[in-house]
């Protein structure tokens, strides 16, 4: 399968037994539609939990914001909850990755100065130096 959405937080990678990791990360898919005889979109947005285990070196890449397109399995996790009832969750294992557009740093975006000091930014009078 592939899919495509922007990661909304930052990758995490787990160790686990035998020295083996695991970047975990969650995606957002967003779709839009026109319902029939209506002239509204409708926005869907979607949320998929990500795991890609051949490299741990790529959570470094894997920051909220990137747009990525992913390729992979779905899997299916089922358990018992606290509640005594049957869950489920989907993860999209993930075997391949390509960052379509990186996240930006907040170094890339640029600070805009006034030339003007507001209260807070004064120099206060009683300064011990």
């Amino acid at each position: 399968m592939e899919i495509t959405g922007r990661i909304v937080k930052d990758a995490s990678v787990f160790k686990l037994k035998e020295n083996r990791e695991v970047v975990n990360f969650t995606i957002a898919v967003n779709e839009s539609y026109k319902p029939k005889d209506s002239t509204e979109l409708k926005k869907i947005v979607t949320y998929i939990n990500c795991s890609y285990w051949v490299s741990s070196k790529s959570a470094k890449w894997l920051k909220k914001g990137a747009l990525v397109e992913l390729f992979g399995r779905i899997g299916l996790n089922v358990y018992i909850g606290s509640d005594s009832e049957a869950h489920g969750s989907l993860t999209f294992h993930t075997s391949h990755i390509k960052i379509l557009a990186f996240a930006k740093s907040e170094q890339d975006t640029p600070q805009v100065s006034t030339g003007t000091k507001t209260n807070s930014e004064k120099e206060p009078d009683d300064l011990p130096f």
